[in-house]
């Protein structure tokens, strides 16, 4: 039988995805990527914001198509959307023969395997499991590169999100299990590992009553075949004096961290609930730059959030322009039911919440290209991902930039080169968020 996997969201989300995909290969089922010839359907939905639960339920619905008229068996949804819509999603559209919560996608196989058979289904894992059993698990990344979730759940409940309503609280995976992961990751060829979780920067605190987060990044390290290693996710106010030190003394740990930090006046920061105020996102992040110079910072804001001042806006604004961030993105607020900021007076119009996203991407532009522009003339080391058709011109990434969010380096050269090769790469030119560049 046949199966089409649909995988939505975020990388944590992937990773979920390509631990059901090497379960079901286990199972010698099969893959394909078209729907008309799909046995089973199944689709790992995401609900985050409102544009990420609007594209799971379109999806699903289009997928049903399949189930009620075409050559589909079997039609599954796991994840986010159905841990958190499960009720609904049952009532609403009858096409659904099973339905997965976020603590049960290691239960995939039990559910096609009943789905087939006609029986219909709802398995729901209490929220305080967390799956750690070793698996053949399916890279969808191109190989080169993958990642590694260290953790499960949060324990922050900022205000806007409903992230620990649907995942649970903060759940570490046990350290010896992750280095067996990323041992099994190098040994099929992965060569840039990427640690991600709700927030990383805590990891092993529930687990051994300390943040262990410098202890794993030092035993990853030493695992052969790895050259690049890269933190997402990391919360400012969790970033400690050892794990500065870490990042600076271990060459395959990348000079780039993911900081989101959501807004810079104090006022928001409080309503939104998160443990930060301006002055120490100041301090922090003058602290890794003074430890590390050449680290590029990747952060993201929410505009809009419910009585945001012009003046508030404005705020923002003078600090994305004077922390100069080397990688930036926005996105417009976006109110989730059972949430306290959904419940804030002063809700701001949709348009309003465009638009002041759209002033501080325009702002952050033109600090990119300023950015950019001092690299040329630089040499670095680049990661090849593919190359451009019918020319001879290789796209890859630097330390600076994390797959799908950042930009690229294009480098001409007459050399063939392979997805996954390491070249040193001299820059010779600056676009908007990418590089051009030229073999050394």
């Amino acid at each position: 039988m046949k199966i089409l996997f649909i995988s939505l969201g975020c990388d944590k989300n992937l990773v979920d995805s390509e631990e059901m995909l090497g379960m079901l290969a286990g199972e010698h089922y099969e893959f394909t990527d078209d729907e008309t010839l799909a046995d089973i359907i199944i689709i790992n939905t995401c609900c985050f914001i409102n544009d990420a639960k609007e594209e799971s339920i379109e999806t699903i619905l289009q997928m049903s198509e399949y189930r009620r008229d075409g050559n589909c068996k079997a039609l599954i949804v796991t994840g986010c959307l159905a841990q958190r819509y499960q009720e609904e999603i049952r009532k609403e559209i009858p096409e659904v023969d099973a339905v997965l919560g976020t603590s049960s996608y290691n239960e995939i196989a039990v559910a096609v395997k009943k789905a087939i058979e006609g029986e219909t289904i709802e398995i729901y894992t209490p929220l305080d499991k967390l799956i750690v059993e070793e698996r053949n698990r399916m890279v969808t990344t191109g190989g080169h590169y993958a990642y590694l979730k260290i953790a499960e759940g949060c324990d922050k409940r900022c205000t806007y999100c409903i992230i620990p309503k649907i995942r649970g609280y903060y759940r570490s995976v046990p350290m010896e299990q992750l280095v067996i992961s990323a041992e099994q990751l190098a040994e099929k060829g992965v060569k840039e590992l990427i640690l991600v979780a709700q927030e990383t920067t805590v990891y092993g605190k529930d687990l051994y009553g300390e943040k262990k987060l410098p202890e794993l990044l030092h035993r990853l390290c030493k695992i052969p075949g790895i050259v690049w290693i890269r933190l997402l996710y990391c919360y400012p106010e969790e970033i400690t004096d050892e794990l500065i030190e870490t990042m600076k003394s271990e060459p395959k740990i990348c000079h780039y961290m993911d900081m989101p930090i959501q807004h810079a006046s104090d006022s928001i920061l409080k309503a939104m609930g998160r443990r930060t105020n301006k002055r120490q996102l100041i301090e922090i992040i003058g602290k890794l730059r003074k430890a590390m110079p050449d680290i590029a910072l990747r952060t993201t804001l929410i505009a809009g959030f419910p009585g945001e001042t012009p003046e508030e806006h404005e705020e923002v604004m003078e600090f994305v322009d004077c922390m100069e961030f080397e990688r930036l993105g926005v996105f417009p607020y976006s109110p989730e039911e059972d949430t306290p900021a959904a419940e804030l007076p002063e809700q701001i119009d949709e348009a309003l919440k465009t638009e002041r996203r759209n002033a501080i991407m325009e702002l952050q532009q033109d600090i990119s290209i300023d950015n950019s522009e001092k690299l040329i003339g630089k040499e670095m080391l680049v990661m090849i991902e593919g190359r451009v058709a019918d020319e001879n011109v290789y796209i890859g990434r630097t330390y600076m930039d994390a797959p799908n969010v950042d930009g690229n380096i294009f480098v001409h050269t007459d050399e063939n080169l392979m997805t996954g090769d390491f070249v040193q790469v001299q820059v010779t030119g600056a676009l908007e968020y990418d590089l051009i560049g030229e073999i050394v």
